[in-house]
């Protein structure tokens, strides 16, 4: 096959040069094609910047008739009576209906009697003090001082019994602690070596734990040797004479003196222990000498835990002394200024104490009142009874409708979705326009928002009524109009356009380069170096604008806009994201709104 290839070729060369011209010509124009191709991205910037930020909310509705509510109860209960009918005009205050008030009463006759209580006591520190009290306070008084001699009393007792506790301690320790260093560091059971390394060369085969055991005998007799010699010798200079404060430490330092020979008691006691056990289980006879020095160990326990005991008492003993001179001596303190103030009469700031508690005894019983009134219901204007909603003998919740009550005031009352719905709030700042009535615009509040919502094909809603500040006789019932609901408002806060803000995966970002570029265009400009993502925390935002609460300051340079295009058609891409692939700058705003 190849060999009929080659023949051709040299066959014919014309054809063959011509084939190979075009196929460079065509690879050529391929390639300078791809080439025109590259893709050319533009940034649109904008400078950060302070202001005020507007967020609202738009509905659509009807002018009805202001205050053709319904009248709702207050409180709770079985209703006790009915006073209105259908078709009945009543001014503002009429009692429509009485709803149970038997509990309130209750509560307003409690704080009756709690108000004449407090009354009585402010009277009673008024009036002069009776020779009783007086002599009562003296004698408290009196007793708290006696109290406190007897604790100094024993306190000082105390201290003598600590230095003898003391001295007693140091007639028996001398004896243990020589026969301590003796039954550890003579050779009474071998000629050869001290009495702790033959116990523990004698089991060493059997149990190398007894390594362990004569290290802690050596150890905790070394400690223990320590501290005593520096007791010892700062005992020598210790006299019953001696201060409280040398006293107590000397008793603090025997103690723990005594803490640390008793431990060394131990480990020596378990050493000599673990010698003979080890041996039993070998069936091995043990040194008898062994036997003594566990009779001579036992004995020094007796001793150090009877002294540990004395110490730990006559400690605890001062430590009570102590606390009840302190303690007696805040009480006389006490008593004497109570005294002072008995004889004195009531001071300034008690009886200020006393008619402060008066004045809130009087708001506990306007409060019971204001609750004793909100069982009944009474008209808030003057009207006309459109429907009667209860009987009487029925209950009713708090919340309930009692009458729909109607005047001639006009009100908007506009529809708004659910989302919508839970970010308004009564008493919110509106703007009504109106289709048939051009220019006309008349500011407004929310009145009232349905507590039920309606359902509509899956769709739920609420009504808002929105009383007008004003009156224009060009104002028709039933007129359409558009109401914008101010949600929120903020002054000097950060603000960016919202195109310029993008989220992927919850998180918030703006793109912008590290340096700021110098003169951007309007149209946008290029740049070799890619932006950088920002993670930023917005706050509220409207369809135009949103307020960046970190992440970003007054001044920094954005990116609102990459543009993208190339040779063949222009585009709009998305510039890589931190956050991954995907995402980008689309913003949804629900429906029935301006900003949110």
């Amino acid at each position: 096959m190849l060999h009929k290839i080659i023949g051709w070729i040299t066959k014919h060369k014309i054809y063959t040069l011509v084939i190979v011209g075009v196929l460079v010509f065509g690879g050529r124009f391929a390639y300078q094609s791809l080439k025109s191709d590259k893709v050319a991205v533009s940034y649109v910037l904008s400078t950060v910047s302070k202001g005020t930020l507007i967020t609202s909310i738009s509905g659509s509705g009807q002018i009805s008739v202001i205050n053709q509510v319904d009248i709702k109860a207050k409180a709770g209960g079985e209703v006790t009576g009915v006073y209105v009918k259908q078709g009945q005009e009543v001014k503002s205050g009429t009692i429509l209906a009485l709803v149970d008030a038997g509990d309130a009463q209750r509560s307003v006759r409690d704080a009756q009697t709690s108000l004449e209580t407090a009354k009585l006591e402010l009277d009673k520190i008024l009036a002069p003090t009776d020779e009783l009290t007086l002599l009562q306070a003296e004698n408290s008084l009196a007793q708290t001082k006696e109290s406190k001699q007897k604790a100094e009393d024993s306190l000082k007792k105390a201290y003598e019994d600590g230095f003898n506790t003391i001295s007693n301690a140091f007639l028996a320790l001398p004896g243990v602690i020589t026969g301590l260093q003796d039954l550890l560091f003579s050779s009474t059971l071998s000629y050869s070596q001290a009495n702790l390394d033959f116990y523990a060369g004698a089991v060493k085969s059997y149990d190398d734990k007894v390594l362990q055991y004569r290290d802690d005998a050596y150890n905790t007799y070394q400690t223990a040797r320590a501290a005593y010699d520096k007791n010892f010798q700062d005992f020598k200079s210790v006299t019953r004479f001696s201060d409280s404060n040398t006293i107590e430490n000397t008793i603090t330092q025997t103690y723990n003196t005594t803490r640390l020979i008793a431990e060394a008691v131990k480990s020596a006691n378990n050493l000599a222990q673990f010698y003979r056990d080890k041996l039993t289980e070998h069936n091995i006879e043990p040194n008898s000498i062994s036997a003594t020095h566990l009779s001579s160990l036992n004995s020094y326990t007796s001793i150090t835990n009877s002294h540990l005991s004395s110490l730990l008492s006559i400690k605890q003993t001062i430590a009570d002394s102590q606390a009840s001179i302190i303690s007696t001596a805040r009480t006389i303190q006490e008593k004497e200024l109570s005294l002072a103030k008995t004889k004195s009469g009531a001071e300034t700031l008690d009886i200020r104490a006393k008619k402060i508690a008066i004045q809130q005894k009087e708001d506990a019983l306007a409060a019971a009142r204001q609750t004793l009134a909100d069982h009944y219901v009474r008209a808030p204007f003057d009207g006309v009874i459109a429907k009667v909603n209860i009987k009487k003998g029925e209950s009713l919740s708090s919340g309930g409708a009692v009458v729909t009550l109607i005047t001639k005031q006009h009100t908007a009352e506009v529809s708004l979705n659910e989302v919508d719905a839970a970010k308004i709030k009564v008493g919110q700042k509106v703007n009504v326009t109106f289709d048939a009535i051009d220019g006309l615009k008349i500011s407004g509040e929310v009145a009232e928002i349905d507590a039920l919502g309606t359902v509509s094909q899956g769709v739920v809603t609420y009504n808002v009524k929105i009383v007008l500040d004003t009156q224009d006789d060009r104002i028709k019932l039933g007129m359409s109009v558009s109401a914008t609901i101010t949600t929120a408002v903020k002054q000097d806060v950060v603000i960016v356009p919202s195109s310029a803000v993008k989220t992927q995966n919850g998180n918030s970002y703006v793109e912008m380069f590290d340096q700021p570029i110098q003169n951007p265009s309007s149209q946008g400009v290029t740049s070799d170096i890619p932006p950088r993502q920002q993670v930023v925390q917005i706050g509220i935002s409207n369809d135009t604008e949103t307020e960046i609460i970190s992440g970003l300051k007054e001044g920094d340079q954005i990116i609102i806009r990459t543009v993208t295009a190339s040779a063949a058609k222009p585009a709009t891409t998305q510039a890589p994201s931190l956050f991954g692939t995907g995402g980008g700058g689309n913003r949804t705003f629900n429906a029935g709104g301006a900003g949110r």
